[in-house]
């Protein structure tokens, strides 16, 4: 199965979706700008997207700070802020109906229970079992998602496959490269997954600019667009960047903050070059 994609310069809408979870850094810098880039290109819109689903660790402070981040960087969007935490209505009817067609079902079983369970090392981290998948039924009853877990049921054995315009060809094959993943979470906040695939669709995002640790996140979006009878956009994953001990770039890099950066006395265009010196992934 084809995740197709859009003719780009027909109508191109972009998003930008910071997570205010920590502040910016340098690697947020250079996809964020690739982003703009890419819009800038094919003269279209860019929508800013604040992902705060966590109430427990987004900050409406960070979320500030985000902007005024990306406002200082030079980065533009023609739409937004919008708010992740009140669009909940919409992820609960994706919920609904994906929940109708069978595509998900009731799982207790935690992130350590599938943790624990693997035999061995994956690239992607641990597999869920075939064996503690749910019965197709079960959950039909269901008119709510809180209180457990709910999965999104791959197709054994189907090798899903798009094509990604900075890495090419992206194919891996369910159940053996990724398995049952969480759409929902028992702590009843829509997963990452399901919430992403449901605004882009209704912002008519037409690409997504994001990093290539979410390249298989990309695989496992694609089979919830098919489940909701919608058209997947084109993908650009950037390279991701390392810090000096080899390791990819977060939050917890303080000192690459592009709030400290701003205080060392950095201006945007030594930021932007910066993010393409430094040594990607």
């Amino acid at each position: 199965m084809s995740g197709s994609s859009p003719i780009l310069r027909s109508g191109y809408r972009g998003r930008i979706a910071p997570t205010p979870t920590g502040y910016l850094h340098l690697g947020h810098a250079a996809t964020f700008w690739k982003a703009h880039e890419r819009s800038r290109q094919f003269e279209g819109v860019t929508i800013l997207r604040i992902e705060d689903l966590d109430l427990q660790r987004c900050r409406p402070s960070y979320a500030e700070a985000a902007i005024a981040d990306l406002k200082w960087l030079g980065v533009q969007w023609q739409e937004g802020p919008i708010y992740q935490s009140q669009r909940r209505e919409l992820y609960l009817n994706a919920w609904r109906k994906l929940r109708r067609a069978g595509y998900i079902y009731p799982c207790v079983r935690s992130r350590r229970d599938v943790a624990e369970a693997a035999v061995a090392p994956h690239e992607e981290g641990p597999i869920f079992p075939i064996e503690w998948r749910a019965p197709t039924e079960e959950g039909m009853q269901c008119s709510e998602p809180r209180g457990t877990n709910w999965r999104f049921r791959v197709p054994d054995g189907e090798s899903i496959v798009f094509h990604d315009g900075n890495h090419g060809f992206i194919t891996r094959t369910a159940s053996r490269d990724f398995g049952d993943f969480l759409v929902w979470n028992r702590d009843d906040i829509p997963a990452y997954e399901l919430a992403v695939v449901v605004d882009d669709v209704a912002m008519g995002v037409t690409e997504v600019v994001r990093g290539a640790d979410l390249l298989t996140s990309t695989i496992r979006q694609i089979l919830i667009y098919r489940a909701l009878d919608a058209q997947p956009p084109a993908f650009f994953h950037c390279p991701l960047l390392l810090d000096k001990d080899e390791r990819r770039l977060a939050k917890r890099n303080a000192a690459l903050s592009l709030r400290a950066l701003r205080a060392q006395g950095y201006s945007p265009e030594e930021v932007i070059a910066q993010t393409k010196a430094s040594r990607p992934r």
